[in-house]
């Protein structure tokens, strides 16, 4: 292999707008500039910069499909997942912030709330409120309706009272408003299942235990305790009883932003260890050199590339409003396959020295691990795209 090995280019350049090659750069080099030297802290620590959080807004990387009516910069679902790859690059817990505020939460605020809570929330989501989206409980992971939080309605029908618990609920120790998910009529099933949204001070609700995790470490993950937790009326995203399409229709999206963390993942591991083989010299010259190495190096950038691919088609899929719920499983599978394959691949290029902290590749291979896990495991993704392949 040449000593001139220059890192894989991120995206052919024939597939991006000379507006979204800036948007990626000046991404980029925020990652490398103020995320990337704070990684090995918050990921040992387990705690999140706030200067940070503070920065993702400033850089309008917080809402970035809101309409400029509400105070967003008006952008696109693609330019979402540009900024979710490039983060994820230097540290997938600030690429898993970015990616539930804008693929998740605001997502779903756009598309299901209405005018009164869009001019309520939406400005906000776009300067100083992170959100968080509660589904997870301990009996409903894979089956996801089979919520036990309930919702009774109260006095005149104007106000809903909470009780039940959530698990795994991600930027849940940060954030300031959750679409939370609770069942008002246990007696129709899914059909029962509807949207609060719930802000954080909220009488009988509260930020519980935060779990202390193998990958994105900075990134929180609590359970929220609902104890006779009071939500108006008024604070019902959709209608009552439709909170299931809110659900299914959002992770479709969700999927797509997951496929975006782990090609960036893959993409910053590739990048160390086509770097450390260049350094590292063994037999009198570098391993960069051997064939076997260049053999990996090139299946890994090969396998990178065609994520890359799964995941920007995906993405115009979703901006052009046409229908990807197969293509948003193939690829938060496929992504998912290769960020696993790819970290461990470079921790092996390391050597002894790729299973130590001391070098970024075992943090890569904690931190994708969760790929196949949540938004729909793995298999989920298998049933999900098996049915849609064969019609059934």
């Amino acid at each position: 292999m040449p000593e001139t090995l220059q890192l894989s280019n991120p995206a052919p350049l024939t597939t991006l707008t000379e507006d979204e090659i800036l948007f990626r750069d000046n991404v980029r080099q925020f990652a490398e500039d103020k995320v990337r030297p704070l990684a090995k802290e918050m990921d040992e620590k387990a705690v999140f910069d706030h200067g940070l959080i503070d920065q993702f807004f400033q850089l309008g990387l917080m809402g970035i499909e809101v309409p400029e009516q509400y105070g967003g910069p008006g952008g696109k679902f693609f330019e979402s997942i540009l900024a979710v790859e490039e983060l994820a690059r230097a540290d997938a817990s600030a690429a898993v912030i970015v990616d539930v505020q804008n693929t998740l939460f605001g997502n779903a605020i756009l598309r299901w709330a209405n005018e009164d809570q869009k001019k309520r929330y939406l400005p906000r989501l776009t300067t100083d409120m992170l959100g968080a989206y509660a589904l997870s409980e301990a009996g409903s992971g894979s089956d996801a309706f089979a919520l036990q939080t309930k919702a009774e309605v109260k006095g005149n029908g104007n106000e809903f009272v909470l009780n039940g618990r959530k698990l795994w609920i991600t930027n849940s120790k940060e954030a300031g408003l959750f679409i939370l998910f609770a069942t008002v009529d246990a007696s129709k099933g899914y059909k029962g299942i509807t949207a609060f949204l719930i802000e954080k001070d909220s009488p009988g609700f509260t930020v519980g235990k935060k779990e202390d995790k193998l990958g994105i470490r900075a990134s929180s993950t609590c359970e929220l305790i609902l104890e006779d937790c009071r939500v108006p009326r008024e604070n019902v995203l959709g209608e009552v009883g439709k909170g299931y399409r809110i659900a299914i229709e959002t992770l479709n999206e969700g999927r797509i932003g997951i496929g975006a963390q782990m090609l960036g993942v893959a993409s910053g591991a590739w990048e160390c260890a086509a770097k450390y083989a260049q350094e590292r010299t063994q037999f009198g010259k570098p391993i960069a050199e051997f064939q076997a190495i260049q053999f990996q190096i090139a299946q890994m950038a090969t396998e990178i590339e065609a994520a890359r691919l799964m995941v920007y088609n995906s993405a115009r899929m979703k901006d052009a409003g046409v229908s990807f719920a197969k293509e948003a499983a193939m690829t938060k599978l496929f992504t998912s396959q290769v960020a696993e394959r790819v970290t461990s691949l470079a921790i092996e290029i390391y050597g002894g020295y790729g299973f130590t902290k001391d070098y970024p590749v075992e943090k890569y291979w904690r931190d994708a691990k969760i790929g196949k896990i949540y938004e729909g495991t793995s298999n989920m993704q298998l049933a999900t795209i098996a049915k849609l392949v064969m019609g059934k």
